[in-house]
């Protein structure tokens, strides 16, 4: 399956959790876009946009990080430019609740729109991966 995997990417620690994610993604059969691989910073903010916008259009389906105290805006808006187009699978490592309503891991419309949301408190990039290769079976079964 083409993998869309969404996600911040700002920080030395976001880009290898990133990488790890791939690789054990990778490892379990599916091809990986990960977009901090197709950014490189000296190109223009709309080349950047073209191209994530492009990755997103050729894949199967968006994978997409809810980490932090809100989840990263431009992850958000591949959310919902998904939304209407291929299936999308959240997840959260993060223990922090950061929705609107209590009880709620981040925004409802974002939650509201996944085919699966994955819930793993403080989980090993390992864990997590085996938890979205296991979703991506169910939805492909389903």
């Amino acid at each position: 399956m083409k993998i869309y995997l969404a996600g911040a990417l700002f920080t030395t620690g976001e880009q290898e959790f990133n990488r790890k994610l791939r690789d054990g993604l990778v490892n379990a059969g599916h091809d990986v876009w990960l977009p901090q691989e197709h950014e490189p910073r000296e190109r223009s903010a709309q080349a950047i946009f073209a191209t994530d916008v492009a990755g997103v259009d050729a894949s199967d389906i968006v994978v997409a990080n809810m980490d932090g105290p809100d989840p990263d805006s431009g992850t958000c808006w591949e959310c919902g430019y998904a939304y209407k187009k291929k299936p999308i699978i959240l997840f959260r490592t993060d223990f922090r609740e950061a929705g609107d309503v209590p009880g709620s891991p981040f925004n409802l419309m974002l939650s509201a729109s996944a085919a699966k949301v994955i819930l793993a408190p403080l989980a090993s990039v390992e864990e997590l991966a085996e938890r979205i290769v296991a979703a991506l079976a169910e939805l492909t079964a389903g």
